[in-house]
């Protein structure tokens, strides 16, 4: 009987059990539905609001995608005087890159033999015979020819760049080829609209494999800060190779470089720079240097150098060497412009003053080896005033001597010499101080007139800063600010280095630098109307192995530094001029030069004659 029930029970059981299978299963089968729909729901929302955004750039084009992934590069403007407008020295032009989706059918060779013609760089005809540029044009397209099989051979890449910087005239003959794997990408092209604002404070920008980099001067320095930051995508492909976004919306976008604005001024640099080539040209002189600044902040009003270089067209130069900024790469030794500095660690320690006298004998002996003065003779009693005067390398071991060989040595090192300035430039010298490690006196007596040591022209630039500003150290500077893509602005302030002299010592070495310009070799480096202050400075050139100097009268190189007006200086002013082949000394060659453009620079800075006070 419980066999029977349990019988019917089972038997009654099973409608039962199935109905209540069927109810759990609609149940099951509805809450799959319901979960569905909440997910396409969900997904929904974050296609058309979380990652809206991504998928509407995708729909826009490769153009505006590019646009929000690529950054722009900051520029580098310059002011004139007190003007509140501002001047693109490096700026951006819209060109394209040129690129193959390898993934699409192609055929690399015939691609390359087609697209090399297009995409070979020029070849510079400079100084090269006909034949010759047959021969480089040859090579130059079949090395181009052989790269594009290359990369066109690169399997599946869905990125491989075949040419930059391609203008809309180019891109138009590229597209007529019908290729269906080569694309475009806009790119922003780097141009430098002021012809003749110096390359060598500017730098530019190239290539370092596909990557674009600033190199050299204010691109290589400021480069992180020009360049900006890149946007990228979060995403991965679905089946049919179509981008989905993943993560939080699947688009970062870039950040554009800041703007960089210059201490130099646009109106000076350029007549500096006019000026500094045309004379280079007069004396046949194979390169020369100015560089300007104002000595009480340090800001950097212009700075010059030739042979120079058009950063649109960089690599059209006959050599890389003239990349270097050459006022703060070619240390030289910089000659009797250091006698100032001598004088001014004599003055400052006590041991002398302006009318102090020593007996001029012509020579002087350390050992085996004797120092002349430059013109050869004797003078006799000779104030250290005389001794600037006339330019006496006697005079200056003298004034050494008092001062004390490790004493003068941490006068040069204060005042900058044998470091860098920490300007905000690529390919900034130290300079060098190392003969004087040797602690000989001969190799002090020669560092005392600008020989055996060596030194930029912007550090004697920032020494003689030092005693037209009261004897304080300014760190130089070319930036004046930096302004961020959101709109803030970071200004650079001025900074005293050190106090290395006095204020009476240089007062006292300015008037006999005033001396210089009216009575001595510094005649022709006068203004009318102005007191001058400077120094002349020639100094002989080494042999090329290190054995002693170049016994060409014309391997000298000669330099004027100094400063107007003296009653409140608007400038300290270095000039420099290698090898000039029509004179020998400083005196004819830099010294009319600083004359010339102090003249020019007092009038632009309108400046009033000294007369007028």
């Amino acid at each position: 009987m419980n066999a029977v029930k349990y019988n019917v029970k089972h038997k009654v059981s099973r409608p039962g059990a199935l109905s209540g299978g069927m109810l759990v299963r609609d149940r099951i089968l509805a809450g799959g539905v319901v979960f569905i729909v909440l997910a396409i729901g969900v997904r929904l929302v974050q296609l058309q609001i979380v990652q809206g955004h991504f998928y509407s750039l995708l729909a826009s084009g490769q153009h505006e995608l590019f646009d929000k992934l690529l950054p722009e590069r900051g520029q580098i403007l310059v002011r004139e005087r007190d003007s509140s407008s501002l001047y693109p020295v490096a700026t951006n032009i819209d060109l394209w890159t040129v690129y193959s989706d390898n993934r699409k059918p192609l055929n690399a060779a015939d691609e390359a033999k087609a697209l090399a013609p297009l995409l070979a760089a020029p070849v510079d005809p400079t100084d090269k015979k006909p034949e010759e540029i047959t021969a480089l044009a040859k090579k130059n397209l079949s090395d181009k020819e052989a790269e594009l099989v290359k990369r066109l051979g690169t399997a599946n890449a869905a990125y491989a760049p075949l040419g930059h910087g391609i203008d809309n005239k180019l891109a138009d003959a590229i597209k007529a080829l019908n290729f269906p794997n080569v694309n475009f990408a806009p790119e922003k092209a780097r141009y430098y609209p002021e012809n003749g604002f110096s390359g060598q404070i500017l730098g530019f920008v190239g290539y370092q494999g596909d990557e674009k980099t600033g190199l050299y001067g204010l691109e290589g320095y400021w480069n992180k800060e020009l360049s900006g930051t890149a946007g990228f995508l979060t995403a991965s492909h679905d089946p049919k190779g179509n981008l989905l976004a993943s993560g939080d919306g699947g688009i970062q976008e870039k950040e554009d470089g800041s703007n960089i604005v210059l201490t130099v001024d646009r109106t000076l640099e350029a007549a500096v720079c006019d000026k500094l080539k045309a004379a280079v040209k007069l004396h046949n002189a194979d390169s020369g240097s100015v560089i300007m600044m104002d000595p009480s902040t340090g800001a950097i009003l212009a700075m010059c150098g030739t042979p120079d270089f058009d950063p649109n067209e960089y690599n059209h130069v006959a050599s890389a060497s003239v990349f270097n900024n050459a006022s703060i790469w070619n240390a030289y030794e910089p000659g009797s412009v250091m006698k100032a500095v001598t004088m001014a660690a004599a003055l400052d320690s006590g041991v002398l003053t302006p009318n102090t006298t020593y007996n001029d004998t012509g020579t002087m002996k350390f050992g085996s080896q004797v120092i002349n003065n430059s013109d050869h003779q004797v003078l006799g009693l000779q104030t250290m005033i005389e001794v600037l005067d006339k330019s006496l390398n006697t005079g200056a071991i003298f004034a050494m001597q008092l001062t004390g060989m490790e004493k003068y040595e941490a006068y040069l090192k204060a005042f900058g010499f044998g470091m860098r300035t920490g300007i905000e430039l690529d390919t900034e010298s130290p300079g060098n101080l190392q003969s004087l490690a040797s602690k000989r006196p001969v190799d002090a007596a020669s560092a005392s007139f600008g020989q055996g040591i060596t030194a930029t022209t912007l550090q004697v630039a920032v020494a003689y800063g030092a005693i037209a500003n009261g004897g304080k150290v300014m760190r130089p500077y070319i930036v004046d600010s930096i302004v961020h893509p959101d709109g803030t602005t970071v200004k650079t302030q001025p900074r005293t280095v050190r106090q290395v002299i006095s204020d009476s010592a240089a007062g006292l070495l300015t008037g006999m630098l005033v001396s210089v310009v009216k009575n001595g070799h510094g005649k022709r480096a006068a203004v009318p109307g102005y007191l001058v202050a400077g120094k002349t400075g020639t100094a002989q050139i080494p042999k090329s192995d290190g054995t002693g100097y170049d016994s060409d009268p014309h391997a000298t190189i000669g330099t004027f530094a100094g400063f107007a007006p003296v009653t409140n200086p608007r400038f300290v002013m270095v000039v420099r001029m290698d090898r000039p082949k029509d004179v020998q000394f400083a005196e004819s060659s830099a010294a009319p030069l600083f004359g010339d453009i102090a003249s020019y620079a007092l009038k632009y800075l309108e400046v009033p004659p000294d007369d007028a006070h």
